[in-house]
């Protein structure tokens, strides 16, 4: 890697006791058009960025039918396929989109199950190593959408099983259907509202994945600062800072830029003094 950082250096993370992935992960919503519709402008160039996240020891992909819809999961097929052995590759279902901005939850069973069939086929994968229930549908009770997923696990075709978006209550009530291995919730250093199931998750030794990891970055001082000290961007630090929140945490920041993949990656050995964690903490607590 000719001496470049690597995910590596962020350390490794169980996922569900029997999958093992470098705690730096990529997500693969923005490997798609504007508004996460449609293709890419410049689709060689996302697929380039798989690659690079690769190249650089990232082993955690994440992804969903939703994401394009259906563009994401094909682009990293025909960017990585054949995998290697070691790259897990989470997807999500359980939302559909009937077009440009517009998110509707399908909790349905009977949905659920063809979109697991859909995210194999686009994947070319016989199996899902972690699929996720990208958000409760007010109109299904949740136990029957994860009772679905239970289902598929029993049938082979997902190895472990995770859930996106919710609350306590209803990660409580979807562990009562089923082991749950992973929390997918919007975290960041400027929006903490998922805080309580971060600890929850450090609690429970389950994944926490955080999407939207490194937005509002320029609104904290004290990581504006640390950025400075060290001559890198605001969006490494607050990704180092994520590193440091919890050894559950498992970023996944994205993009479909190649050198933006590699600047995400270098975060992962940025190491922060206890008196800059304890700042940056401090200030997005205080907003």
């Amino acid at each position: 890697m000719n001496g470049r950082p690597t995910a590596a250096a962020a350390g490794k993370i169980d996922v569900g006791g029997d999958v093992t992935a470098n705690r730096l992960g990529f997500g693969a919503m923005r490997i798609t058009g504007p508004g996460v519709w449609g293709d890419p402008p410049d689709q060689e160039r996302a697929i380039q960025a798989l690659r690079r996240a690769v190249a650089l020891d990232v082993n955690f992909i994440d992804t969903a039918d939703s994401y394009g819809p259906e563009v994401s999961e094909r682009l990293i097929a025909e960017a990585l396929y054949p995998y290697p052995e070691d790259l897990v590759i989470a997807t999500k279902g359980g939302l559909v989109r009937p077009g440009p901005g517009q998110w509707v939850p399908d909790g349905r069973p009977e949905h659920l199950r063809r979109a697991r069939e859909g995210s194999l086929a686009r994947l070319r994968l016989d199996r899902i190593d972690l699929y996720q229930f990208h958000r409760p549908d007010p109109k299904v009770p949740i136990a029957e959408s994860i009772g679905a997923l239970a289902e598929l696990k029993d049938e082979g075709k997902i190895r472990h099983i995770g859930v996106s978006n919710v609350t306590e209550d209803q990660f409580r009530e979807a562990e009562r259907v089923a082991a749950v291995v992973s929390v997918q919730n919007r975290y960041n250093v400027a929006d903490r509202s998922s805080e309580p199931m971060l600890d929850l998750c450090d609690l429970e030794m389950v994944v926490f994945i955080p999407w939207a990891p490194i937005e509002e970055t320029g609104t904290i001082p004290a990581l504006m600062a640390a950025a400075r000290r060290r001559g890198v961007t605001e969006r490494q630090v607050a990704l180092a800072w994520l590193l440091t929140r919890s050894p559950q945490v498992l970023p996944i920041p994205g993009s479909g830029d190649p050198d933006h993949v590699e600047q995400n990656v270098a975060a992962a050995s940025i190491e922060l003094t206890a008196e800059e964690i304890r700042a940056i903490t401090l200030a997005a607590v205080s907003r």
